[in-house]
């Protein structure tokens, strides 16, 4: 499903949650409807008074025009429209301030929803539609919320107070003019029903058409190397043809109903002047009347099409609300507050204890896995794709929940820890380096307080990064963007300084290696090698030439340690840690 837009699954239960999350907000809503409702009364009232004007006119045109009554009636008339058009002003400011502080709260509610999803939902859900929510979504919520609801409500009270006031006025023509815009009904009525097909049609291909851009061009490069350029070409062209073709039919199908209710208001007017003239001619009513009810034609057809355009907006609402509320739904990760277990700080002893996990209830990715690293280790963790070494990583980290055993820091099971307490105790190297755009300080430092210039200059020359930091035209203050031009050691070394500075007691090293060519490897390297002093170190790893001097090797397939020890220890045992080792020396050679 696309942006929001279209119809909702389902629009009274829907309509009742966005009520419920705007209920501060209720009673200054109300104001704001009975303001537009007062201002159309208002408005509905002026066709009286110009029929007064009309009839002094009329009567005085064989003798003398009473201009003061002219007078007294205009003054009075012109009040009467600007109070209606304060009011109206009033509800508009309101509407526009609620409706932004809605879409205001939805967009912070969302970002910390999101901080409080299992990775497991991000998962099965595509980024380009988390996106569509916070941003197309949000957005849609507020305009229409904004320009239906006070639309509709105005509207209705034009259609109603004009249809009284025709009636008060004269039955006759009353009956005259609806019978004249009844077919403006079946009309629009038809159009809307087969135009709301299109306006769904419209969003869903808008949705596809969001999440195919942002996979090109966040593979830009690989499609390129992989000359996929015209098979992505091929299917943007055939989502963005049909996403023409939907958006075309609804549009002009939403257009029609302007000019067909301009054709039904004329249609109004001719109808109106007949008839009137016909009971002028027979003295049944003054031509004042007449001018009345040529007004109120227009208040009585006008809202027609704003009825089905606040109608249509409404739907859009109800469609964006449905997949708001839907993501704020999501199950969320295990509410933390009754746990007050905390390691303010860890020797960085781990236990694995019969570990089971599966990404799946039905699958087990982690078979029954036992392990022991004792603090101050270097712990790394080897085996071929697929074996579960990432995963062992995620576990530890309480990134999942494990289905059965127990992972425990100093002897503490962690799942009696906060995740923001088990993440205090860890700094983390990946494989994919993640800067921000900002100073190369701000990335370094990121989120942790109270970092001085010198702890920062400090990581970065036992990194071995500061001299060429100091060649930059800005140094430290080096912002980070597509203009920076850095390598991809460069951004490793600014990783690994990051983790220097937050100088956590255990840390994740993951391939942090696998992309860099091998001079660069050994600097990065080096530059581990200084993080890890003191801090129990677990270093998943493809190049074995790397993990040689780690103090405990385990080595995994199939989600189970196969072998474990040092790398002599292995290599002697003639097993398949040393089928691995070899076959990368044979591959090199």
């Amino acid at each position: 499903m696309g942006p929001g837009g279209g119809k909702a699954k389902n629009f009274k239960e829907t309509m009742k949650k966005l009520i419920a999350y705007c209920k501060s907000y209720v009673p200054l809503i109300i104001l704001a409807l009975v303001l537009g409702m007062a201002g159309a009364i208002l408005n509905i009232l002026g066709p009286e008074y110009l029929s007064q004007i009309t009839d002094i006119i009329i009567e005085g045109i064989m003798t003398e025009i009473d201009l003061e009554a002219v007078v007294d009636v205009a003054i009075f008339l012109a009040i009467l429209y600007g109070i209606g058009v304060v009011f109206n002003f009033a509800q508009g400011y309101i509407m526009a301030t609620i409706t932004q502080r809605v879409a205001k709260n939805l967009r912070t509610d969302i970002s910390t929803k999101i901080n409080r999803l299992p990775l497991k939902y991000f998962d099965k859900t595509s980024y380009g539609d988390i996106l569509s929510r916070v941003t197309n979504d949000v957005d849609l919520i507020g305009q229409t919320m904004n320009q239906s609801l006070g639309t509709l409500v105005g509207s209705i009270t034009m259609f109603l107070g004009s249809l009284i006031m025709m009636f008060y006025t004269n039955w006759i023509m009353a009956l005259a003019a609806i019978a004249s815009t009844i077919v403006g009904f079946v009309l629009m009525g038809s159009i809307i029903s087969k135009s709301q097909k299109y306006f769904v049609q419209q969003q869903q291909h808008l949705g596809k058409l969001n999440g195919h851009i942002e996979e090109i061009y966040t593979g830009h490069n690989v499609v390129k190397v992989y000359n996929g350029e015209k098979e992505a070409k091929h299917v943007f062209h055939d989502v963005n043809t049909k996403l023409y073709d939907s958006a075309w039919k609804s549009q002009f199908m939403s257009g029609l109903m302007m000019p067909l209710m301009m054709f039904v208001g004329n249609f109004g007017y001719v109808v109106v002047s007949i008839v009137g003239a016909v009971l002028a001619h027979n003295g049944s009513i003054s031509f004042g009347v007449i001018v009345a009810f040529m007004v109120y034609i227009r208040l009585f057809t006008q809202p027609l099409a704003q009825i089905a355009q606040a109608a249509t907006g409404l739907q859009s609402t109800a469609a964006a609300s449905e997949r708001v509320f839907e993501f704020l739904a999501e199950e969320e990760l295990q509410d933390e507050s009754d746990k007050h277990e905390r390691l303010e700080t860890a020797k960085g002893n781990v236990e694995f204890r019969n570990v089971r996990f599966g990404y799946s209830d039905d699958k087990l990715v982690i078979n029954n896995f036992s392990a022991t690293a004792k603090a101050g280790q270097k712990v790394a963790i080897v085996g071929p794709t697929g074996a579960g070494k990432t995963t062992l990583v995620n576990l530890l980290m309480r990134f999942y929940e494990i289905n059965d055993g127990e992972i425990l820091i100093d002897g503490v099971p962690i799942r009696n820890l906060t995740r923001e307490n088990i993440h205090d105790l860890f700094c983390m190297v990946l494989q994919d380096t993640w800067l921000f755009e900002g100073t190369i300080r701000e990335n370094i430092v990121f989120s942790k307080k109270g970092v001085t210039d010198e702890e920062v200059e400090a990581a970065c020359k036992a990194v071995g990064l500061h001299h060429f930091i100091k060649t930059l035209p800005k140094g430290y203050d080096t912002v980070l963007d597509d203009k920076a031009n850095l390598s991809a050691g460069q951004k490793q070394l600014i990783t690994i300084a990051r983790a220097v500075v937050e100088n956590a007691p255990l840390l994740i090293l993951d391939e942090a290696t696998s992309s860099v060519d091998t001079r660069t490897e050994v600097l990065i390297q080096q530059a581990m090698d200084k993080l890890t002093v003191g801090k129990t170190s677990f270093v998943i790893a493809h190049r074995l030439s790397t993990i040689r001097n780690a103090d405990l090797i385990l080595v995994m397939k199939d989600g189970d340690i196969v072998e474990s020890g040092n790398h002599e220890e292995l290599l002697s045992q003639n097993g398949f840690y040393a089928e691995l080792y070899n076959s990368q020396f044979e591959d090199a050679s």
